[in-house]
């Protein structure tokens, strides 16, 4: 099975957008797919708030996705962390697919 990176907004509203996140996950497994999703790994035990500790979980996430096969962005916009996702994701040549935060695929890019 394909191990793939989701990718999805955390900062800001956590609480809603870890619930989104699961949802996302949940739209991999179905899709037949093993979802690996930092952000809501790295938050139970490194605090977002701390910059040591967001940097640390933002390296930790950037090792998981260089073993991932692909990865998936979800929703309408790019956070600062994402876009470090995407630009590592691209430096490694790893596939990149685009998401409606309901689920619908809006494009794919070849990294």
């Amino acid at each position: 099975m394909k191990l793939i990176y989701i990718c999805s907004p955390y900062r800001g509203d956590t609480e809603s957008n870890a619930a989104k996140a699961r949802g996302y996950c949940r739209f991999a497994c179905r899709e037949g797919v093993v979802p690996i999703a930092p952000h809501l790994i790295y938050p139970q035990f490194l605090d977002d708030d701390i910059p040591e500790e967001r940097e640390t979980a933002m390296h930790l996430g950037t090792e998981l996705l260089k073993r991932c096969d692909e990865l998936w962005v979800f929703g309408d916009r790019i956070s600062e962390g994402m876009k470090a996702e995407l630009e590592a994701a691209e430096k490694s040549g790893i596939k990149i697919r685009y998401f409606k935060e309901r689920g619908g695929e809006i494009h794919e890019d070849m990294a």
